[in-house]
C-alpha cells in the first residue's frame, strides 16, 4: 500500500517534471526563431541599403540642424523654429518620420521607442 502511494506520488513528480521541461525546450525554440528572425530582417535591410541614397540623403538632413547650431543666434533660430514646428506636427507623422528613419538605418530599437512614444 506504502508502495503505491510513493510509485504513485512518483510518477505524478516525474511527469510534472517533464512538462515542466517540454515547456521550457518550446519556450527556448520560440526565442531562437524569433532571434533569428530578428537577424535575418537586420541582414535584409542592410543588403537593401547598400545600393540606396536614402541614408546619405538622410544623413545629410540630420546634419543641417547641427551645421546651424554653429552659425550664430540666427542660425539657432532657424533651429529652434524648426523643431518647435515639427513638435506641432500631428503625432502620426512623428511616428512615421521615425519609422522612416529607423528602417533607413536598420535600427528597430529606435522605431521601438518611437512606436512607444505619448503625447
Amino acid at each position: 500500500m506504502i508502495g503505491t502511494i510513493f510509485s504513485s506520488i512518483s510518477n505524478l513528480a516525474s511527469s510534472y517534471l517533464d512538462g515542466k521541461v517540454a515547456v521550457q525546450k518550446a519556450e527556448a525554440t520560440i526565442r531562437m526563431k524569433e532571434a533569428t528572425g530578428e537577424i535575418d530582417w537586420d541582414l535584409a535591410a542592410m543588403r537593401a541599403s547598400q545600393s540606396s541614397w536614402k541614408d546619405e540623403w538622410l544623413t545629410l538632413l540630420f546634419s543641417i540642424p547641427l551645421v546651424l547650431s554653429f552659425m550664430g543666434s540666427w542660425g539657432r533660430g532657424i533651429v529652434a523654429d524648426g523643431f518647435e514646428a515639427l513638435a506641432g506636427m500631428p503625432q502620426w507623422y512623428q511616428i512615421a518620420l521615425g519609422a522612416i528613419v529607423s528602417a533607413s538605418f536598420a535600427t528597430r530599437s529606435a522605431g521601438k521607442f518611437f512606436g512607444k512614444r505619448k503625447k
